[in-house]
């Protein structure tokens, strides 16, 4: 059983395939839900102003989850014969759910496809593009770019009520790993300097924050390159708007203080396989909840639940690594002026 979502009013407990959901709950409170007691987050100071959400590493055209390179090891996880493939399952299922919300914005935070086909590009516009329209916000990621495609290239800013998104694009075309440009930086700075709201970084790629004594600085660092991730944590230690960095490309749940101004560098899970995730920020005038939420049709909750193995054979815990704690899912971003 898993305590999978908790709000200021709400909480969700998975068991297996099902889903209990409890609404209108007291704020900062304890409740005992299914035998264990839960604690409801806090409210932030002042009027609830938007409310709008994420996805990333959806992988529109991906057949085969758990597959590293031409390994044979896994395990493998493939739809069943006959069956519609497991992303449009799952995707569909955040796309219904992020709608039922009615959000001001739905961002897409990199690996829309497999591998940057038309036909792959085409399902996620029919999947997203049609219940969102100009409310929705894309930008790439490695598997959009391997063949140096430019689709969904290009920084993005993204203005509602309470914040400011600014969304970069961190891919670096025919590569796995990810950076920032010094022009990208430049006009970041320029934006945080002259907003008159919080400003919320996100990207595909996740920060290189040099946990520990032991972290090594690799110019090959799975995501972004550690001189990009230091220039990130420079602008937010200078510029207190910026209340946070949100990144996927980990496929896990995951929340830690950058080194120097100890503001939130955040990693979404994937929507695609376990534990199947969209993530929604609540913009208060005191503060950005996040709340991150299981897809729950049974579909894919069917699908979700059979890869909580994946990567086994490589001796990898990838229901832990990838469901993170609860507090790596759901809490507040507090601001800084």
């Amino acid at each position: 059983m898993d305590i999978t979502t908790i709000a200021d009013d709400l909480v969700v407990v998975h068991d297996g395939l099902t889903a209990r959901r409890y609404d209108e709950l007291t704020p900062d409170t304890e409740h005992l839900l299914d035998g264990v007691n839960v604690r409801t987050l806090p409210r932030p100071d002042g009027e609830l102003l938007c409310r709008f959400t994420t996805v990333n590493d959806v992988h529109f055209g991906e057949t085969e989850a758990g597959r590293v390179d031409d390994h044979t090891e896994g395990p493998i996880r493939r739809a069943e014969p006959g069956a519609p493939p497991y992303p449009e399952v799952m995707n569909r299922a955040a796309a219904v759910e992020m709608a039922a919300i009615d959000p001001v914005a739905v961002i897409v935070k990199g690996d829309l496809t497999a591998d940057g086909h038309q036909h792959e590009w085409d399902a996620f516009e029919a999947c997203y593009r049609t219940p969102f329209g100009e409310r929705l916000h894309v930008v790439r990621g490695n598997h959009d770019s391997y063949r140096h495609q430019a689709e969904y290239a290009g920084d993005q800013r993204i203005e509602m009520p309470g914040v400011i998104v600014a969304l970069l694009d961190t891919a670096i075309p025919g590569a796995t790993t990810g950076t920032i440009s010094v022009e990208q930086f430049d006009r970041l700075d320029e934006l945080c300097a002259g907003a008159d709201r919080p400003v919320f970084v996100m990207g595909h790629h996740q920060q290189w924050i040099g946990d520990g004594p032991d972290a090594k600085r690799s110019h090959d660092y799975f995501g972004l390159h550690p001189d990009a991730s230091d220039a990130l944590d420079e602008i937010a230690a200078r510029r207190s708007l910026v209340v946070g960095y949100a990144a996927g490309h980990t496929h896990r749940h995951r929340v830690r203080p950058m080194a120097r101004s100890a503001v939130a560098s955040i990693e979404v899970g994937c929507t695609k396989d376990f534990p199947g995730t969209w993530a929604e920020y609540r913009v208060y005038e005191g503060g950005i909840m996040q709340v991150v939420h299981r897809m729950s049709t049974p579909e894919a909750l069917a699908w979700s639940e059979s890869c909580r193995g994946l990567y086994s054979d490589f001796g990898v815990d990838y229901e832990h690594y990838a469901l993170g704690t609860l507090s790596d899912r759901c809490f507040t971003l507090a601001l800084r002026c």
